[in-house]
């Protein structure tokens, strides 16, 4: 016997027609979403786009951080030097100086300068744009190498993160228990023209309507293609 919650009705959910999001539905889904995020910002790591190394270093720096702390550390630091050639030259105090006071600011400076040793040792001071390669850098995990690969180089990947694996999971796109899960998993299902955009839009949507607990479900124009998938309380 099928049953219904309140929610259910109110959201037209009828859970034994529309199992999961199906792959048609991404479309809509998409353009949705493109017309929604425009009302907030985009995510501040967007802003250091200038150059494959003031993406990386600016990701980095993101590693559980907020974005406007982010936003003003990588502002002070790229300010110092925006090349590996001119920030190895910086002291590791001098850095520590600029992007505090981030959490685990000591070893995100240190792993800058490592990385600087690196690209300046084995790639003539050239960031890889192999996402291979770029996990042999410390400091540096797949959502991390795979911006650079997409903001830095404008090459396909597809940044996964806390928000693009918690929404693609509740919306019954994926059925994945890890971010590296999805990551691979939208690989194969993904269209290739949604791979670079989709880690933009659903960090905004993630952080603004569909958030972790107690999304606002009353107010989404994707409710029609969503699973809600472990959501239990909405508004």
């Amino acid at each position: 016997m099928v049953s219904f919650s309140i929610d259910d009705l109110r959201f037209g959910k009828q859970f034994f027609i529309n199992k999961n999001m199906r792959s048609r539905e991404i479309h809509s889904a998409i353009r949705i979403l493109r017309d929604e995020v425009q009302k907030w910002r985009v995510p501040a790591v967007g802003h250091y786009t200038e150059t494959p190394f003031t993406v990386l270093i600016s990701c980095v720096l993101s590693l559980r951080t907020q974005d406007k702390t982010t936003a003003a550390a990588s502002e002070r630091l790229f300010g110092l030097a925006r090349t590996p050639q001119t920030m190895v030259k910086l002291p590791t105090p001098t850095i520590e100086r600029a992007i505090y006071p981030f959490c685990f600011y000591k070893t995100k400076s240190e792993n800058i300068k490592k990385i600087c040793n690196l690209l300046l040792s084995q790639n003539s001071g050239r960031v890889p744009d192999d996402i291979d390669e770029l996990l042999k850098l410390p400091g540096v995990g797949r959502k991390t190498a795979n911006l650079v690969i997409t903001l830095g180089y404008n090459k396909p990947g597809i940044c996964v993160d806390t928000h693009v694996h918690r929404i693609t999971n509740r919306w019954g796109y994926v059925q994945t228990k890890s971010p590296e899960q999805t990551e691979m998993t939208l690989r194969r299902k993904l269209p290739q023209d949604y791979w670079i955009i989709i880690n933009d839009l659903l960090v905004a949507y993630g952080q603004n309507l569909c958030k972790p607990i107690s999304p606002f479900c009353s107010q989404c124009k994707i409710h029609r293609y969503c699973d809600r998938v472990g959501v239990k309380v909405s508004r």
